[in-house]
This record gives structure tokens, sequence and C-alpha cells, in this order.
């Protein structure tokens, strides 16, 4: 009896491991005319909001922290992702404020976001 217990067990943690899906990674930020593109690993959950003319964008999931800086029309945007107790946080800042936009989609088994600015 004790074994069927054990085996039930066992076969129980194998299905939930089976169906837990695969946490998000951030695998990399490129910058391209104008506009941040993060790659994740898969479609993490996503809270954008625009405050006080920065763009913030949450997401849950594991990544290292880093920034960088690009141009927006000539112009300095310095970028941030910090890790938070939600997940990850990516800032974007700059002397002027800004508007942002964030579209994303599914590219070669990745997910692609990709934040387009504005001067507000």
């Amino acid at each position: 009896m004790g074994s069927l217990a054990i085996f039930g067990l066992m076969v129980g943690l194998m299905i939930g491991r089976l169906t837990t899906p695969e946490p998000s990674v951030l695998q990399q930020v490129d910058t391209r005319d104008g506009m941040l593109v993060a790659w994740f690993n898969n479609e993490p959950k996503l809270h954008g909001e625009v405050i006080d003319g920065s763009v913030a964008l949450l997401f849950d999931a594991e990544g290292r922290p880093q920034n960088g800086q690009f141009k927006l029309d000539g112009k300095d945007v310095n970028w941030r992702v910090r890790l938070s107790d939600k997940g990850l946080l990516l800032t974007l800042v700059a002397a002027r404020p800004l508007r942002g936009t964030w579209t994303g989609s599914e590219v070669d088994d990745r997910w692609r976001l990709e934040v387009r600015l504005q001067e507000q």
C-alpha cells in the first residue's frame, strides 16, 4: 500500500512539473532608430505606464540588471532594467517628457517587445 502511495505521489509530481510553464527570461535588449527591443524566451506578463514623462514597464520575468542609452531625434534617452520584488522593471527617461507605445510578437520561438518612443 505504501509503495502505491509513493508511486502516485511521484507521478503527480511529474505531471505537475510538466504542466508548470517555463518562467519568462529577458535574454537581450537592443536599441534601433528611436526604439528599444527586448527579447524574451516566452511571453511575459506585462504592466506598463507613462509616469511623469517617463515610461515604466514591469515584466513578470527573470533577468539581469542592465542599462544603456540611445538617441531619439538626436537627443539622449536612458534606459535601465532592474530587479524589483514583482519581476523586472524597465524604465526609459529623457531630459524631456516621453510617450511610449509597446507591442509584442512571437519571432523565431522567442518573444519580441518593441517600445516606440515619442516626445510629448
